[in-house]
């Protein structure tokens, strides 16, 4: 009971932090002028639409405020990621349209990783034993996996992360328990997610310039996407054919549970 008191008092101490945050917004001189209704109470994206109208109002505030704007995502970015809510994908897409696709890829990589880290830190300190007590056999799977790859670790980490097998908020709360070093964990998010966090940030920096059907169909566009999927695509390809080779996945399934699990959960339906 310790441990989950010390949790929560953490939780509303960054719930609180983040709410002042998000509700003191600068005044935009310009965006008064012009007339726009002006509205301090910040949510985080659960569409494109709200995306892109958050985005359109953080980067008007970018203009005048940049250092204000920079700490609001870096909080609401790290608050998720330390508390495994799911979401990192509108959050990337924001940062691409925010501060465009290269800064916004370095923040994307440098925040997945420090929030994925915190993430482990408040597993290992406060939720070893709650997180096998709530997920039994995907810890005993896991476990099993990585005790057959413990020559290749850092490999098969990174081939988590490339694939889906797992979703990626499961790992942060399970690797204490497998008893993952820190480095190893801390060096296969900041590399494994580089693909994924650069096709969410480059998406939303391309949707913040499109206004209309025709300038997703453009020549510059499709070009793009192009690239898109073959940065996507790439090491993919060539993570998934070391891993053919030296890694034990067999019996994992895309979504980090056994195959057996899956036939089980398959016949109760």
């Amino acid at each position: 009971m310790r441990s989950l008191a010390g949790l929560a008092a953490i939780v509303a101490a960054s719930t609180v932090y983040l709410y002042l945050l998000s509700t003191h917004l600068p005044p935009g001189t310009q965006h008064e002028e012009d007339g726009a209704v002006q509205d301090n109470r910040l949510k985080f994206p659960s569409d494109l639409e709200e995306l892109r109208e958050l985005a359109a109002m953080l980067k008007f505030y970018k203009t005048e405020h940049h250092g204000y704007v920079l700490l609001l995502f870096c909080s609401a970015y790290l608050y998720k990621q330390s508390f495994a809510i799911p979401g990192s994908s509108f959050l990337n897409m924001l940062g691409g349209a925010i501060f465009g696709t290269w800064e916004g890829l370095v923040l994307a990589c440098l925040l997945t990783t420090i929030g994925s880290t915190f993430c482990y830190l408040l597993a290992s300190v406060f939720g070893k034993h709650h997180v096998v007590e709530l997920f039994p056999e995907k810890v005993a799977m896991l476990q099993t996996k990585v005790e057959e790859n413990r020559s290749s670790l850092f490999f098969f980490l990174l081939f988590l992360r490339f694939f889906p097998m797992t979703p990626n908020w499961f790992l942060n709360i399970t690797c204490p328990v497998l008893n993952i070093p820190m480095p190893i964990f801390f060096f296969s998010v900041l590399i494994g997610l580089i693909p994924y966090n650069f096709i969410c940030v480059r998406t939303g920096s391309m949707l913040s310039k499109i206004s209309s059907l025709d300038d997703i169909f453009s020549w510059g566009t499709l070009a793009q996407l192009l690239g898109i999927a073959l940065v996507a695509l790439v090491p993919g390809a060539l993570i998934k054919h070391y891993g053919k080779a030296h890694l034990k996945v067999d019996g994992m399934d895309i979504n980090g549970t056994s195959q057996a699990e899956s036939k089980h959960q398959r016949k109760r339906r």
